[in-house]
């Protein structure tokens, strides 16, 4: 996807309004999608929450996220760290 910078004001709030163009592009619709929020160093990172796809054992949502048995969903970080754990 093409990057370009986009500068908002942060209101009274603490509210800023992600452009339509981004909401469309990313399929963010009015009321229906839920945001993670969090920080990484400097960094405010949203992305869009699929609620249980969590990783059960790092909490993130990735594509990459697989479901086994016993409704398990691992990350592949959190596999590794689930199956080096098990011994």
């Amino acid at each position: 996807m093409k990057t370009r910078d986009i500068i908002r004001k942060v209101d009274k709030l603490g509210r800023i309004i992600i452009p339509k163009e981004i909401r469309k592009i990313l399929g963010i619709e009015d009321s229906k999608t839920n945001l993670k929020i969090f920080t990484e160093d400097d960094t405010i990172i949203f992305q869009k929450y699929r609620v249980g796809r969590a990783c059960s054992v790092t909490n993130k949502v990735t594509i990459q996220n697989k479901a086994y048995a016993g409704n398990v969903v691992l990350s592949p970080g959190g596999k590794k760290l689930y199956f080096t754990n098990s011994d």
